[in-house]
């Protein structure tokens, strides 16, 4: 295992800014998720890391040692493509093994090795068979064992799953997570997909426009977004216009709002509060809370999804436990009254109609 230390790293192609002063400690033996939107430069990071790339200014560092001059097979990195790159005319075996005789490992070590690792990836039975007879899920488990198989340092993974349907993505996880506790390796995963960061990794490292937003655990992204762009990102969120009180509390219509991160607004106190759907109570109408109508529901499997208008005409999502929600007859058109629950909101600087939530970030 080896800590990876990302120090004020710049990447330019032409006059883009792929990358843009990034700094990251992922410690030894951490699972550490890159998350953003297309074009964030997760992926670059991961590259300068790998030594496919150069950094323009900065410097990747391995236990604390600069790795800038190294090239990647001096790295002890292993690496798990998208396309998961796996020789189509070598056997499952034979792509498992390759890195192990590239260093001309005995063929005994090589074979107990793969044995192990097809046994660790349940893939017993299919040594023999070619790529293409494997399905999605089991080329990629392939290419993790091939990555795996040197026991390297750092494990970095560039989107493994995202070629494949949403239930093998779901299972694939809970291997991928497993199988890099049970090796203690350091893991860097790159992905777009928010719930399977959350779901997968120790911390959470949010990019945008080639920055890194915030780093924290899973928890605290999610609760305590650091910007309005985090907010929207990870998660679904409701984005209101408020106006600051203080450091603890917004007026919404004319309702009160505890919030967990108060921060200065504009001269004219307007600011947005952000809300989760699953933080939103409701309320009979006239029972206190912001007054609302229904406008729809949608059935979500554990929980329905209720979008609702505030009275200046503003969309609003809640989610309400499917039980509690039988317990309920309102139809769409249905009066209602909702509140947030204590300390759950946060609230940014601007309005919510400040436009593009990437300018609120910057």
């Amino acid at each position: 295992m080896a800590s990876v230390t990302f120090k004020d790293i710049d990447k330019r192609f032409g006059s883009t800014a792929a990358l843009d002063a990034v700094s990251l400690e992922v410690e030894t033996g951490a699972f550490c998720a890159l998350v953003g939107p297309s074009g964030c430069g997760k992926t670059t990071l991961l590259r300068v890391a790998a030594g496919f790339l150069r950094a323009d200014r900065g410097e990747v560092c391995f236990d604390g040692a600069p790795a800038g001059a190294l090239p990647p097979n001096r790295r002890d990195l292993g690496f798990v493509f998208q396309s998961y790159a796996l020789f189509p005319t070598k056997t499952v075996g034979e792509n498992i093994g390759f890195s192990l005789r590239l260093r001309r490992r005995p063929r005994a070590e090589i074979a107990e090795r793969v044995a192990h690792f097809c046994r660790l990836m349940h893939l017993e039975g299919l040594e023999a068979r070619y790529p293409h007879e494997l399905s999605g899920g089991q080329q990629q488990r392939v290419a993790l064992a091939r990555a795996l198989v040197s026991e390297p340092s750092v494990l970095l993974l560039d989107e493994p799953l995202s070629a494949l349907d949403a239930k093998t993505r779901a299972l694939l996880r809970v291997e991928i997570r497993r199988i890099v506790e049970t090796l203690g390796v350091t893991a860097i995963y790159v992905t777009h997909d928010q719930e399977e960061a959350l779901s997968i990794s120790d911390r959470v490292a949010i990019m945008n426009r080639g920055r890194l937003l915030q780093v924290g655990t899973p928890l605290e992204v999610y609760l305590n977004p650091a910007d309005r762009f985090v907010a929207e990102f990870i998660g679904t969120t409701n984005s209101l216009p408020c106006t600051l009180l203080d450091d603890s509390n917004v007026r919404l219509g004319e309702v009160a709002v505890a919030v967990r991160n108060g921060r200065p607004g504009r001269p004219d106190g307007q600011a947005t509060l952000s809300v989760r759907p699953e933080h939103v109570d409701l309320l009979p109408a006239g029972n206190g809370g912001v007054p609302a109508v229904l406008r729809g529901v949608s059935f979500l499997g554990q929980s329905v999804r209720l979008t609702m208008t505030t009275l200046d005409d503003r969309a609003l999502l809640a989610d309400v436990p499917t039980v509690e929600w039988l317990e309920r007859s309102l139809e769409p058109g249905a009066p209602l009254a909702w509140r947030v629950r204590a300390g759950l909101a946060s609230v940014f600087p601007g309005g919510a109609e400040s436009g593009d939530p990437d300018e609120a970030a910057r």
